[in-house]
C-alpha cells in the first residue's frame, strides 16, 4: 500500500503544470487589434490607387487608428497582443479597391455583434459604436470614386 501512495505522488509530480488558460476578453481584445492592423494595411494599399483617393481615404483610416488604441488600452496591464504577420512584398505593393474595403468594412461590421456576446461590458458598448463606424464606412465607400 506505501508504494502506490509513492508511486502515486511522484506521477503528479513529474506531470507539468496545465498552463493557465487564456483570459478570453484578453484572447478577444488580441484579435480586434489584429484585425484593426489589417484593416488599417487595407487602408493603406487602397490609398495606392491615386492621390485623390488617398486623402478621401484619409478620415477612414484615422477612425480605424482610433480604434485601434481604444482597444490597446483595454488590454489588461502585463498583456500584449502578438505581432501580426507582416504582408508579402507584392500584396503590400497592390492597390486595393474600394469595393474590397467596402467589403472588409461590411463584414467587419456583421461580426461585431457575435463579438459583444462573449464582451465585458466596456468592451461590448466599444464593440458596438466600432461596428456602427464600419457600417457608415461601408456605405460611404459606396459613394466614393477610385
Amino acid at each position: 500500500m506505501a508504494g502506490l501512495i509513492v508511486s502515486g505522488c511522484t506521477s503528479r509530480s513529474e506531470e507539468p503544470a496545465a498552463p493557465r488558460p487564456k483570459d478570453p476578453q484578453v484572447v478577444l481584445l488580441t484579435s480586434l487589434i489584429e484585425a484593426k492592423e489589417q484593416m488599417i494595411a487595407l487602408y493603406d494599399r487602397g490609398a495606392l490607387a491615386g492621390a485623390d483617393l488617398a486623402t478621401a481615404l484619409g478620415p477612414f483610416k484615422q477612425r480605424h487608428a482610433a480604434h485601434l488604441a481604444a482597444f490597446k488600452k483595454l488590454m489588461p496591464p502585463g498583456e500584449s497582443s502578438s505581432p501580426s504577420p507582416s504582408p508579402t512584398a507584392s500584396a503590400a505593393a497592390s492597390p486595393v479597391s474600394l469595393a474590397k474595403l467596402r467589403d472588409a468594412e461590411r463584414r467587419a461590421a456583421a461580426g461585431r455583434a457575435k463579438q459583444m456576446a462573449h464582451a465585458s461590458p466596456a468592451l461590448a458598448q466599444l464593440l458596438a459604436s466600432v461596428g456602427a463606424c464600419e457600417a457608415v464606412h461601408a456605405m460611404a465607400l459606396g459613394v466614393l470614386r477610385g
